[in-house]
């Protein structure tokens, strides 16, 4: 496939600060092992719910380029499962075979020529499978066998449902865990045939992973159960596993919940659960087998839970991982504005900004922002008339 590349000329990328007019941290690149990136914005992974077998589409290839043009730095593709039974709806994304890998390969190849950098989340739902999408015709709901689900083989660390409405769990043997883990192995060998250069681990949101590190999920009695160091077994060997496939010297990231939010407030302790505190430590241990940036989200493992959402809310997490773990993060949690991005950044909270909805309501949040902080920067070729006519002084 042959895709038109955006740029002045190939030096200059569309998101890149064509006259100092303000220096910001938000439009500085930053690098993480051989990667540069040429801003520290992050289109965070959005489930699209999409995807037919597995595989992407016309569809993602206009969402993704139409995101990449105004010039991100790093875009991280959706959830995408390492095994069919991983996905949350039939309609996920997934590399779990070969004939998912080209059109992979081909929405990889415009993020790349728009100059951002490309990446993906590989992801398993664990006890939250087998649903329907948003806007679907049931809707959020289990999806039975007749219409393309698989109720019957859904799989978690334990046998606990994640709510009545969900399906019933079938708790993991430990042949069934390495089978797991060897299909995110596989995944990721797929991921980098199509050009991927961030590979990132959902552990997040109360699937598969952050099933077993949380203790309201994981009710386990052998060695992957029990005690903080138990519930992390089997995450941290998922995810040695990958790095061990992943070229050193490209980014790793991992996604985490900071906290299942169990009583509804940011920051407070749930020992036996899990809270920040435990996440700091789980950081530390990430840190330790060669992650490069912990993501801190939050929530999605319980059910019921009223958060405490507003902007830029889940930004503590994300400072409180960062200064007492000593790993880089990635900042989320509704995050709209470039003056909001910036200040997250300036005060050394995170080094990343990854910002989702905001992407779906402004595709240019990029060219927004930088207008927000008074940063001029480099648009499109094809969209240059448009700023010169509104900026004439460039």
């Amino acid at each position: 496939m042959q895709v038109a590349a955006s740029g002045r000329n190939e030096k200059i990328k569309p998101g890149t600060p064509v006259k100092d007019a303000k220096k910001t941290l938000l439009f500085s690149p930053i690098t993480t092992k051989s990667v540069t990136a040429h801003n520290r914005i992050v289109v965070a992974p959005m489930c699209q719910y999409s995807a037919e077998n597995g595989r992407m589409n016309h569809y993602h290839l206009a969402h993704y380029g139409s995101l990449a043009l105004k010039g991100p730095g790093t875009v991280i593709i959706e959830a995408t499962a390492v095994e069919a039974r991983g996905r949350i709806s039939p309609n996920d994304l997934g590399l779990w075979e070969e004939a998912q890998v080209e059109p992979l390969r081909q929405v990889i190849e415009m993020i790349v020529s728009q100059g951002s950098i490309p990446g993906i989340q590989l992801a398993h739902a664990g006890r939250k499978a087998s649903m329907g999408s948003p806007f679907s015709l049931n809707g959020y709901s289990l999806v039975p066998e007749e219409q393309g689900g698989w109720p019957e083989d859904v799989v978690g660390p334990s046998d606990l449902p994640f709510n009545d409405q969900h399906a019933k769990v079938h708790a993991l043997t430990l042949a069934e865990m390495q089978d797991i883990k060897q299909a995110w192995v596989d995944a990721a060998k797929r991921a980098l045939r199509a050009g991927v250069k961030v590979m990132q681990i959902h552990g997040a949101h109360g699937y598969l992973l952050s099933n077993f590190v949380s203790g309201n999920t994981n009710l386990r009695t052998d060695d992957y159960g029990g005690s903080f160091e138990n519930r992390i077994r089997y995450p941290l060997e998922v995810i040695q596993a990958v790095r061990d496939v992943w070229p050193q010297d490209y980014p790793f990231w991992v996604r985490i919940s900071s906290s299942d939010v169990k009583d509804g407030q940011a920051m407070s302790r749930d020992d036996n659960g899990w809270d920040i505190y435990q996440s700091i430590e789980y950081a530390k241990e990430l840190k330790k087998i060669g992650v490069d940036v912990i993501d801190c989200s939050t929530g999605g493992n319980l059910d019921g839970i009223q958060y405490p959402a507003g902007p830029c809310w889940q930004v503590p997490y994300a400072e409180a991982v960062k200064k007492e773990a000593g790993i880089a993060t990635g900042a989320v949690g509704i995050i709209t504005k470039g003056t909001e991005a910036e200040d997250i950044l300036q005060q050394g909270k995170a080094d990343y900004v990854c910002v989702a909805r905001e992407f779906l309501r402004d595709s240019g949040f990029v060219l927004t922002a930088a207008d927000q902080l008074g940063v001029a920067v480099k648009w499109p070729n094809q969209y240059e008339r448009a700023y010169r006519e509104r900026a004439p002084k460039l």
